[in-house]
């Protein structure tokens, strides 16, 4: 099998028949007669078009042999490879890639590949399918498309169709997505068992699905209906959790540019939430990020008592708090960093003192991230309510009864890699493994009410890193985020 590796024969077939040289392309195009020599001039491959960026139409975006940044084909194949081994004989898994969103009329929102799709296809196009089935000897991946469509090409931007599926994304087999139905009947005949997550309301199945109360069943659920059926998400959780080296470099460049802009951010005076929200989102693409990864909480005062706050739209006050939780996306990779800093650029000393109880906890929380501890994310979880509390007790808050629930309502961290609460339904009660990728935030919220210590009232705090778990040692992949109270407050100084 060819990892990523462009064949000039088929760069030739691509050009010639866009010029209309060659017939349009079969209903299904299979590796091997791609490959079929044809005899046409090479072309250079940075002369063609395709659906996203490929080293050799964006060599300043990726490396050689790279199918999306910083991972190759080879790893993409890898990973089919490990899903298909955890499928029975003859079964295959069906995933979906997400729809194109729309906000009002023709009016779309950014696309955001589904997770899964993206992680086993390395494809970032809009309604197509990916086929991955278990074989005798390893296993095989269909994957159908948009075709090529020049009037609508010249709308909506290029597409990579099904020839480069074959030869670009190392698809056995590919065709057009509006077949997808018949050959679905085909493929779902002849398996053991379907693996797959698919709904009425997911994305590009959603149009082959009928309801099965319908008294016309016919589509997808007709066809799932011949099969056993079972939920993707639990297999494909125990191979997404655990990240490769590839997968951690990438959260570390992204976790490195955000880190840095916000740092930047710390060391500049504001007026507003929405002029850090705007300065971050700038910082993070001049950084290197693709985008923002998430919606940015930018919370000035009491405004950080709401967790997820985002409106961003008040005046910052000098003598008050701005909580930030924000971070850039790269090659679809996300981090997740909050910081918590002085408007004036000054802790007062109620401030300094509920901080660093706060991030004393972190320290601690982050230095148990290791493999070799054996702890959950729950395990560490529960550490943190005890240190939070004694700390908390110290500065002179009263702490019976529910007042650690009402101070650090959520839980301490999340898994984190292509989504931003990464693959759900992951248990936090199993021991953290080598190469696993979480965040550490512990957080104290204050409301003004007379039951908390007059000097704390409407703070809130947080602090938050992204930290990938390794044998003996952490590697917390935000570290340029300063957040020593020394540090912020030297940024200003």
């Amino acid at each position: 099998m060819r990892h990523g590796l462009r064949s000039l024969k088929w760069r030739s077939r691509c050009i010639t028949q866009k010029l209309g040289l060659l017939p349009s392309a079969p209903q299904v195009l299979r590796r091997e007669r791609v490959r079929q020599s044809r005899g046409y001039a090479s072309v250079s491959a940075a002369d063609l078009h395709f659906g996203q960026p490929l080293y050799e139409t964006h060599p300043h975006l990726l490396k050689p042999g790279e199918l999306t940044p910083g991972i190759t084909a080879l790893e993409y194949a890898q990973r089919r490879s490990k899903l298909a081994s955890k499928l029975p004989a003859n079964g295959v898994a069906l995933i979906a890639a997400s729809d194109i969103k729309y906000r009002s009329g023709a009016v779309f929102y950014d696309f955001h590949q589904d997770s899964d799709f993206f992680y086993l296809t390395g494809f970032n196009e809009p309604e197509a399918v990916a086929v991955i089935g278990k074989t005798d000897h390893d296993h095989t991946f269909q994957l159908y498309v948009r075709s090529k469509d020049p009037k609508a090409e010249q709308w909506e931007g290029s597409r990579s169709g099904a020839e480069a599926a074959v030869d670009v994304f190392n698809a056995d087999e590919s065709g057009d997505i509006k077949d997808i139905e018949k050959q679905l009947s085909r493929i779902v005949s002849d398996a053991s068992e379907v693996f797959t997550d698919a709904s009425p309301s997911t994305s590009a199945f959603s149009r082959f699905f009928a309801s099965k109360s319908s008294p016309n069943v016919h589509g997808l659920a007709k066809i799932l209906g011949q099969k056993p059926v079972k939920p993707l998400r639990g297999v494909l959780n125990e191979i997404r959790n655990i990240k490769s080296d590839a997968e951690i470099a990438n959260m570390r460049k992204v976790g490195q540019a955000s880190g840095r802009a916000f740092t930047e951010a710390m060391r500049q005076g504001w007026a507003t939430e929405k002029e850090v929200a705007a300065f971050l989102e700038y910082m993070f693409k001049r950084n290197g990020c693709d985008t923002s990864a998430y919606v940015p909480v930018v919370a000035g005062g009491e405004n950080a008592l709401q967790i997820h706050y985002v409106r961003n739209d008040h005046a910052l006050r000098d003598n008050d708090l701005i909580l930030v939780d924000a971070g850039g996306e790269y090659g679809n990779y996300i981090t997740d960093i909050t910081r918590t800093w002085p408007v004036s650029g000054t802790f007062t000393p109620p401030q300094k003192d509920l901080y660093n109880a706060i991030l004393a906890t972190q320290r601690t929380c982050i230095a148990l991230c290791r493999a070799s501890a054996s702890n959950s994310l729950d395990k560490i979880h529960q550490i943190a309510e005890t240190s939070l509390k004694d700390s908390l007790s110290q500065l002179g808050f009263d702490m019976s009864g529910n007042a650690l629930e009402t101070l650090f309502p959520h839980h301490l961290g999340h898994y984190i890699g292509l989504d931003v609460h990464d693959t759900p339904g992951q248990s936090r009660k199993t021991p953290l493994q080598t190469g696993q990728c979480v965040t550490i935030e512990p957080g104290i919220y204050v409301p003004n009410t007379d039951r908390w210590p007059a000097q704390f009232r409407n703070m809130g705090i947080r602090i938050e890193d992204s930290v990938c778990v390794q044998d003996e040692h952490p590697l917390v992949l935000t570290t340029e985020a300063v957040k020593e109270v020394d540090d912020i407050e030297a940024l200003r100084a």
